[in-house]
């Protein structure tokens, strides 16, 4: 929106511009993310296939290495010895995922998920600096649109960073700065091929 407010001042220009880039934006952020994470979810059924032919032809060696794990983790060999051979009689597959791969079923893949959630965040987001546009003059949209798009970055960069534990000034003021470096070089990309349009 920035490149085309540029290159123009026409509101519908801009509206039309914002709207393709919240659709196209979203369903490319979705299509990464289920691409991505389609391809974690096939490791995982491969390492799960893989898992079950060991257990099926190797179960001691199996009972071994899970002791080892708990081993490595501060349990006494005796004792890792016992909760391995009583986990595998429980459920073989089970531990071996949680314990040996990491993999549960809180923390497996998900792409249809992960997609949805990807292009709808993108959507909201995109959201902000197009309803600038419905809400401000055409002679303001440029200051308009920057700061009340650097301003949501700000706020989303240090809730990101709040809800994950991280610096909060720190955040907002990555997300901030790269946003503002983007839409910097997108309004001197729009203003350049703008005039030469």
């Amino acid at each position: 929106m920035m490149g085309i407010a540029a290159a123009s001042s026409d509101s519908a220009a801009i509206v039309l511009a914002g709207v393709a880039g919240l659709v196209a934006g979203a369903m490319s952020m979705a299509a990464g993310e289920y691409v991505s994470v389609r391809s974690q979810a096939d490791t995982e059924a491969a390492d799960l296939a893989r898992e079950t032919h060991e257990l099926a032809t190797d179960s001691e060696g199996e009972h071994r290495e899970l002791e080892e794990i708990y081993v490595a983790r501060g349990l006494e060999r005796p004792l890792a010895r016992e909760v391995a051979r009583q986990l595998m009689q429980h459920d073989a597959l089970g531990a071996h995922a949680r314990d040996e791969l990491g993999i549960t079923d809180e923390m497996s893949a998900r792409p249809l998920q992960a997609a949805l959630t990807s292009a709808a965040t993108f959507a909201v987001g995109a959201l902000i600096p197009l309803l600038a546009v419905l809400l401000v003059p055409a002679a303001q949209l440029i200051p308009a649109i920057a700061l009340i798009s650097l301003f949501a970055l700000v706020l989303l960069g240090g809730l990101a960073a709040k809800v994950g534990g991280a610096n909060l000034l720190l955040g907002s003021l990555r997300v901030g700065f790269w946003g503002a470096a983007a839409m910097a070089l997108t309004f001197a990309a729009g203003h350049l091929f703008g005039a030469l349009l």
